[in-house]
């Protein structure tokens, strides 16, 4: 049996550079590993595959990323055994915290370890870009420049440790929805990706804070104002920055400590029509395999 914790992730920023002839869109993106995670066991069966999932209404079939990615290390390595995963998910579904690609991410360390494989991170890695763009990413963790599709990852500094408050409307947002939306749409401001990596070579959060970007909050935000709306209440509570993760609907905060978070996250908890969560940016060296 082996236990895995699969951490989201936020982004810093997100750029959009145009459209690929295979259909993709090339990104440039600076991604931070976080706290919140999901916790999936594995546990040896004599044949086939099963999932459980603590949320009664997500499928637990073969269309799920965590059932894909077993099967994938099956079929890539012959493999006659199989394998029950036990999920249980913390990270809220389409939400912008690639939370699906992180559970896909634990299950072929999972089952890598689980059968003896001692894949190298290079290899993970590869088997991980053939189910999604962001696996890769949630594989090796830590703070990172993404590009590509997402797939091509240059390790950065670490981060400093901040404190962040995710807030998740309850609503659903299609990344596919999203990036066709702004190629319609375009964006009026682009991040310096080249500043934000120095801010954080330095060590600077404020000054990472003042960097935050990402293309596809406007197309999100004008669909669902309340983005913009759980945007403002955190800055008008203080918040150094905030900004939407992803292709949203998740809005995130930093926040100069810990204290302010557990302030910024109580005042938002009074939203009812939202999920609130207070976590820290998580560090290379504190990831868990």
């Amino acid at each position: 049996m082996v236990t895995v914790e699969a951490n989201a992730k936020i982004n810093l920023t997100l750029d959009i550079l145009g459209k690929r002839p295979d259909g993709y869109h090339e990104v440039a993106m600076v991604m931070q590993t976080v706290g919140l995670h999901d916790t999936l066991t594995l546990e040896k069966r004599e044949q086939g595959i099963s999932l459980n999932i603590n949320v009664p209404w997500l499928k637990a079939d073969e269309k799920n990323l965590a059932w894909r990615a077993a099967s994938l290390v099956q079929e890539e390595f012959g493999l006659t055994g199989g394998v029950h995963i036990e999920l249980i998910k913390r990270i809220p579904v389409a939400a912008g915290l690639a939370g699906g690609s992180a559970d896909a991410a634990a299950v072929l360390k999972g089952m890598s370890e689980l059968y003896g494989l001692n894949l190298s991170d290079n290899k993970l890695c590869e088997l991980g870009a053939k189910l999604g763009s962001d696996i890769p990413f949630c594989l090796l963790g830590g703070t990172m420049l993404a590009t590509g599709r997402g797939e091509v990852l240059k390790r950065l500094p670490d981060m400093p440790e901040t404190w962040v408050v995710l807030v998740k409307p309850r609503i659903s947002v299609s990344t596919a929805w999203a990036y066709q939306n702004y190629d319609e749409q375009g964006a009026e401001r682009h991040p310096d990706n080249e500043a934000i990596q120095k801010e954080i070579a330095r060590g600077n959060r404020k000054g990472v804070a003042k960097l935050l970007c990402n293309v596809l909050e406007s197309v999100t935000i004008n669909k669902y104002d309340v983005i913009e709306r759980y945007k403002q209440m955190m800055l008008d509570k203080g918040a150094m920055a905030s900004m939407m993760s992803g292709s949203g609907p998740t809005v995130f905060a930093l926040a100069k400590n810990r204290e302010q978070a557990e302030e910024i996250a109580g005042f938002m908890r009074q939203e009812k029509n939202a999920d609130v969560f207070v976590t820290r940016t998580f560090q290379l060296n504190r990831m868990k395999a």
